[in-house]
């Protein structure tokens, strides 16, 4: 695969993830946030598995019992981040969330200092603060303004954060990506199941009204997506898979404004732009000061 191959693959995924947000709004009109998130992960569980059944095989030792571990609390840490950005979805827009959820490309580096005890480079700070303006003004330039979906969208950036933190050290420490991550989808397929029976009332008309979405969700979004990113990444540079994959954000909004007639204030758009910027600040920033600390010492 070329270069350019991989990077409109990563820019399929992007796609993929932000019409997801459309498929996560409107599935809510005829099922609870709770069930959509249990039948979305029972679907990306079934997609997964042929694919960590492969892996076994060529696994050269078993998964050790500590790593089943770190595998269910991964699990568990993305079933809170969907839990929070589902629910937030029902008062927050689309546009709203898909550019709040991105957020987690500035917690990410700033958790890792408290969670690993790494100094993260100088731009996450600046990021921050340049994400918290962005915040302030899509809501409107009030911080009393943000909607209470708004708030647990925030949340879900933060959560998705320990979720990748998670990721990248029990995925890299056991050599199974694939089981991590048919176990984390069937950790949320059943706590969400349960959580919904208990929670939320349910019919079979329900279900079958929101069944496009479930679909949508389970085998595009959270299987067909980060397939497409695992082969991509391949065959790119980190920071141009963090150009393609950012643009998920883009998507959110453009797919909320075309098919929901969603519609933000100039100020708004102001705060999505400097989010966009901050986000792809803390991926790009150190990538070519050290592209550039390269060349000067071989110069």
């Amino acid at each position: 695969m070329s270069r350019v191959q991989a990077n409109l693959l990563l820019l399929i995924a992007g796609a993929i993830w932000g019409a997801g947000f459309i498929a996560q709004s409107t599935a809510m009109e005829t099922l609870g946030p709770i069930w959509f998130i249990g039948l979305r992960f029972a679907i990306a569980t079934l997609v997964a598995v042929p694919f960590a059944l492969v892996e076994k095989k060529r696994a050269a030792t078993p998964v050790r019992s500590g790593d089943r571990i770190g595998f269910l609390f991964t699990g568990f840490a993305l079933f809170l981040a969907a839990i929070s950005q589902q629910v937030g979805l029902l008062t927050t827009s689309v546009t709203n969330s898909g550019f709040l959820t991105g957020l987690y490309v500035v917690f990410t580096p700033i958790l890792t200092v408290f969670v690993l005890r790494k100094r993260p480079h100088w731009i996450i700070w600046p990021a921050a603060a340049m994400s918290t303006a962005g915040i302030f003004l899509l809501s409107g330039g009030a911080f009393s303004a943000l909607t209470t979906g708004d708030l647990l969208t925030i949340l879900c950036a933060l959560l998705w954060s320990v979720q990748m933190i998670s990721v990248g050290a029990f995925a890299g420490r056991s050599g199974r990506p694939m089981a991590l991550s048919v176990v984390q989808f069937a950790v949320c397929a059943l706590l969400g199941c349960t959580v919904a029976a208990v929670l939320e009332p349910v019919s079979l008309a329900a279900v079958k009204g929101a069944l496009p979405e479930i679909l949508y969700a389970g085998f595009f979004s959270s299987g067909l997506a980060f397939i497409c990113q695992n082969v991509a990444q391949r065959y790119t540079t980190a920071p141009q898979a963090a150009i393609f994959l950012s643009s998920e954000a883009l998507f959110a909004a453009l797919f909320g404004v075309l098919l929901l007639g969603e519609s933000i204030s100039p100020a708004g758009y102001a705060g999505c732009a400097i989010i966009f910027v901050a986000m792809l600040a803390t991926e790009l920033v150190p990538e070519l000061l050290k592209d550039k600390a390269r060349a000067a010492a071989a110069a």
